[in-house]
C-alpha cells in the first residue's frame, strides 16, 4: 500500500518545490535568492568509493536527482527519461551529466550504486553518490529534498520528492525539472537553460 502511493506523494512535493523555484526566479533580486535557495557544500562518496564534494558539479550542467536503488518506479523512470533527453541533445550532451544522490545510504553502498547505475536501461556515466546518514541528511536539506523511510524490515521503501535540480556549470541552481516530463520535454528544459545562460554571458 505504501509503495503504491509513494510516487503520488513524491510528485506532490516536487510540485511545491517547482512553484517555489518559479517564485524565486520571478521575484525581485531573484538571482541572489535563487543562488542561495538550493544547493551548497557537501561531502559524499561516489560509486567507486572516492570522496567527492560539491566540486563534482563544476564544469558541466548537472541534473541532480535524489532517489534510491530499491525504488520501484519513480527513480528508474526518471533516469530513463534523462537518458532519453541526453540522446536528443546532440553535441550539447558532452556538457551535461546526471548526479544521482541516494536517500537510502543504509542499503545504497558504493558497490550497490555501481551495480544499479551500470544497468543497460540507464544512461552511461551517471555519477552515483552516497554517504553516512548525517551526510545524506545534510545534502538533502541543502536541496530542500523530502525523504522518509516507510515500512520495516529489509523490504522497506523510502518516500521521497521527485524533482530534478538543474545546476549550471558553476554548481549554481538554475531551475527545477519536474517529474513526469517526456524525454523531449526534459531535453527542451535543459537546452533552454543552456541557451539562456549563453545569451547572458
Amino acid at each position: 500500500m505504501i509503495r503504491r502511493f509513494a510516487p503520488w506523494i513524491a510528485v506532490g512535493v516536487a510540485s511545491l518545490v517547482l512553484l517555489a523555484a518559479i517564485a524565486l526566479r520571478s521575484g525581485p533580486g531573484s538571482a541572489t535568492a535563487q543562488a542561495s535557495a538550493v544547493g551548497g557544500p557537501f561531502q559524499l562518496v561516489d560509486q567507486t568509493g572516492r570522496a567527492v564534494d560539491q566540486s563534482v558539479l563544476k564544469g558541466k550542467w548537472s541534473a541532480v536527482y535524489f532517489g534510491y536503488t530499491y525504488c520501484p518506479d519513480v527513480c528508474p523512470t526518471t533516469l530513463t527519461t534523462l537518458g532519453g533527453a541526453i540522446d536528443r541533445m546532440g553535441a550539447r550532451a558532452k556538457d551535461f551529466q546526471i548526479v544521482f544522490i541516494t536517500v537510502d545510504p543504509h542499503r545504497d553502498t558504493p558497490s550497490q550504486l555501481k551495480n544499479y547505475l551500470s544497468s543497460a536501461e540507464f544512461p552511461r556515466g551517471v555519477v552515483g553518490l552516497t554517504g553516512t546518514d548525517a551526510q545524506v541528511a545534510q545534502v538533502a536539506q541543502a536541496y530542500k529534498v523530502f525523504y522518509q523511510k516507510a515500512g520495516t524490515g529489509d523490504a522497506y521503501s523510502v518516500d521521497h520528492s521527485s524533482a530534478i535540480y538543474l545546476m549550471d556549470p558553476k554548481g549554481r541552481f538554475d531551475t527545477v525539472i519536474p517529474y513526469g516530463l517526456t524525454p523531449d520535454q526534459a531535453k527542451d528544459s535543459i537546452v533552454r537553460a543552456m541557451q539562456e545562460q549563453s545569451a547572458h554571458s
